[in-house]
């Protein structure tokens, strides 16, 4: 069985400090993740959709639209901002560190952007596994995708995996609900994204202050060719995807027990983790009404400009 890749996230965790972006991609390579990931996100391509200044509530007090002004969002993202210089640093390090560098593309003018810095690997964020011409897209430009399909529909999927043909990659189970509560995991998801491609991986957001590793090892137990988790060296009330991050030792943890022969794991995993079945949730489901939430948030949080139009990732560019 080919070994599992592990994906160290280290999303807005370097809080926009270098010097914590070079100790992340050393320590992600030390304590043996193979791929360690930024992400391609701009402030300046942030949009102002005005419904999501105030949110919306109905007269029963269930949120109909997610409250995220503008502004505040436009700030704390513009702190996080990474040059396209400090991203082709980010390249090199992660080679001298003998770690290959990925990273995630949020639009069509990151994409432009960083197709040619040297990333080994793109990551497509759950907001746009149906965005498809970005799909169509990217394959011209990397050989190995990894597409992530948290609060995307099934008939979205399927389209999603017949464009991925004909280059190496995976499709990766997630839910789009941070941090993600053990009952609320939906594992056996995968078996139905095996039905498109044999390599399917799983995201994990789940908390591991209160959950330990046992989501991401119950995945690899299951099969999983990949997981992947934020990943932080920082305390976890220092940035704001701190909760759901792991820590060095973390890494190393989960290290070794992907490593171990399958049926190893899952004996080691149902000794760590008694309640395990309740974890497995549907193979087929509906997604819940914080899913749709967080859809209709994410899904257009980002676009591009192109002669003066905005240009989102489901349009052609």
């Amino acid at each position: 069985m080919t070994r599992p890749v592990l994906i160290a996230e280290c999303c807005q965790n370097h809080n926009g400090d270098k010097e914590n972006l070079k100790k992340m991609i050393h320590s992600a390579a030390e304590n043996g993740a193979d791929y360690v990931k930024i992400q391609a996100i701009r402030s300046a391509e942030l949009t102002h959709r005005e419904r999501f200044d105030e949110g919306a509530i109905d007269a029963n007090g269930i949120v109909q639209t997610i409250k995220r002004p503008y502004t505040p969002e436009f700030e704390r993202l513009k702190q996080l901002d990474l040059s396209l210089d400090l991203e082709k640093w980010f390249v090199d390090e992660c080679i001298a560190a003998g770690i290959a560098p990925m990273t995630t593309v949020f639009t069509w003018g990151s994409l432009y952007e960083v197709k040619d810095l040297g990333y080994e690997a793109v990551k497509v964020a759950s907001y746009d596994c149906a965005s498809f011409p970005l799909l169509a897209e990217l394959k011209k430009h990397w050989s190995t995708i990894f597409v992530s399909t948290g609060a995307t529909f099934d008939n979205e999927i399927a389209q999603a995996a017949s464009i991925m043909q004909g280059v190496n990659w995976h499709f990766l189970h997630c839910v789009t609900i941070y941090p993600t509560p053990l009952n609320d995991l939906h594992l056996s998801r995968m078996n139905f994204l095996r039905k498109f491609n044999d390599k399917v991986g799983y995201s994990d957001h789940s908390k591991p202050a209160e959950t330990k590793l046992w989501a991401s090892k119950l995945s690899l137990a299951l099969g999983a060719s990949c997981v992947e988790r934020h990943y932080t060296i920082l305390d976890s009330d220092k940035s704001k995807d701190g909760p759901v991050s792991i820590t060095p030792a973390m890494l190393k943890e989960l290290r070794e027990f992907a490593d171990m022969p399958r049926r190893d794991r899952m004996e080691a995993i149902k000794h760590e983790y008694p309640n395990w079945q309740e974890a497995l949730g549907s193979e087929r489901r509906e997604l819940t009404h914080a899913e749709l939430l967080n859809r209709d948030y994410y899904r257009g949080r980002f676009a591009s400009k192109k002669d003066g139009k905005t240009i989102y990732n489901w349009e052609q560019w």
